[in-house]
């Protein structure tokens, strides 16, 4: 158990999933909460990542800095998500064991696993057949990560773990037109459709991907659950156990917004992975479920972004 006292890092503070995770975090009454922004510490820079745990030694970290983006932003700067990635969590994860940090949370992607993986996708399947190429670039530096978690572990005897998140969504969403995942894209889409009274929205690929999408708070329960819980080498996955197609989501989304235009689908468009759906059955064993149920989370999102319109500009 991490002790009310104990200094805690929160990695990408300013993220959907950092921020999820220090509300959860104060609301158990863990106070002693360290955060920098970007411009504070550019975790890319082994120097500052250096400094900042040197002078800092936090108990426990939080590592939910990364760079992310949907099929558009990943397939298009392959090379970046790649070495930004791969650099920030090898710095954090590195400085932690340097100084001594008692336990550390490593979380990665279910995008980790292969593209044609069994379904739902259970943790042993991770690096058993060909990842999916419109995101292999972060999906390899996710592997890397958690792999140097789980061989700190093995050599010097460390307490990292490491998670893989689903799908998110919720407060601080991305709704950037191009850089951002599915979910928050169709928020916003529908959103303008209904405003400027658009007659039709046309949505990528077919629409018969299958998908699993996770509110980001329960999300952060479940990391705060884990860290107190759970100790092992091997991942562990965390969603909701429970999918729909991306046409049904799109519907979802267009029901909750009020949007009562065509919905049409572009085939010419890219898919991405068919179908990725977690095997939640170690989570679940370890005690925890989410709560949350889909449309009503999507409904808190959209509250997020029509309070937020800053957000919806990124």
């Amino acid at each position: 158990m991490m002790e009310k006292d104990a200094k805690i890092y929160v990695a990408g503070h300013r993220g959907m999933v950092g921020s999820a995770i220090i509300r959860r975090l104060e609301e158990d009454g863990w106070r002693n909460i360290i955060t920098r922004t970007h411009a504070e510490l550019n975790l890319c820079r082994q120097d500052e990542v250096e400094r900042f745990f040197e002078n800092e030694k936090p108990d426990y970290v939080f590592l939910a800095a990364a760079k992310v983006g949907g099929i558009v932003a990943n397939s298009g700067a392959l090379a970046d998500f790649m070495y930004e990635n791969m650099t920030l969590e090898m710095n954090v994860i590195h400085e932690a064991w340097k100084n001594g940090c008692k336990k550390l949370m490593f979380l990665g992607s279910s995008c980790i696993y292969p593209r044609m993986a069994p379904q739902p996708m259970p943790e042993s399947c991770l690096l058993t057949s060909s990842l999916e190429e419109t995101n292999e670039a972060y999906a390899l530096a996710k592997i890397s990560g958690l792999k140097y978690c789980e061989y700190l572990n093995r050599q010097y005897g460390t307490d990292y773990i490491s998670v893989m998140p689903t799908n998110l969504y919720g407060p601080n969403d991305n709704y950037h037109p191009e850089h951002s995942h599915v979910l928050p894209a169709l928020i916003r889409r529908f959103h303008e459709a209904k405003e400027t009274g658009a007659e039709e929205v046309t949505c990528w690929g077919t629409g018969t991907p299958l998908r699993e999408f996770m509110y980001v708070d329960d999300l952060a329960d479940a990391c705060v659950f884990l860290m107190n819980n759970y100790s092992g080498n091997e991942t562990v996955n965390l969603g909701t156990g429970e999918e729909l197609t991306i046409r049904e989501l799109a519907e979802t989304v267009a029901r909750v917004i009020g949007y009562t235009g065509e919905i049409r689908w572009d085939a010419s468009k890219p898919d991405g992975t068919p179908r990725k759906l977690l095997d939640v059955s170690k989570l679940e064993g370890l005690g925890w479920k989410y709560k949350t149920k889909l449309e009503d989370g999507i409904r808190l999102a959209y509250e997020d972004f029509l309070n937020n319109p800053m957000r919806a500009e990124r």
